[in-house]
Order: structure tokens, then C-alpha cells, then sequence
């Protein structure tokens, strides 16, 4: 993500990525889903950093 950091602060129209919105019964249910994988499974990581993503492209929205 630092290849982005020289990037300005205008951001021109169209370019902030759409931040798809989840109900509260799939964010549930994902939680339920992510509880029930093994200690140490790859994709928790990738949440993470997706979950990241979302914040930047909400950011970008601003």
C-alpha cells in the first residue's frame, strides 16, 4: 500500500473503489464463519488487510 503514499490528496471523480454495504445477519454470520476455521488459517489474515481496504476506499469517499 505505499506505492499509493505519493498519490494527492485530490482525488478525482470515480476513482474512490464503491464500499459494499453487509447486513447485520451477514456480518453475523461471517463472524460465526471466520470463529469456526483453524487457529492460524491464511484467509483471517486476509480479512485484515481487507478490512483495511474498506477503511481506505471509505476514506476515499470523504
Amino acid at each position: 500500500m505505499t506505492a499509493c503514499a505519493g498519490a494527492g490528496s485530490d482525488t478525482a471523480p470515480g476513482v474512490c473503489p464503491p464500499v459494499v454495504a453487509y447486513s447485520q445477519e451477514e456480518q453475523a454470520r461471517a463472524a460465526e464463519e471466520v470463529a469456526a476455521l483453524p487457529k492460524g488459517a491464511v484467509i483471517i489474515e486476509w480479512l485484515g488487510d481487507y478490512a483495511v481496504m474498506r477503511e481506505q476506499a471509505r476514506a476515499c469517499l470523504e
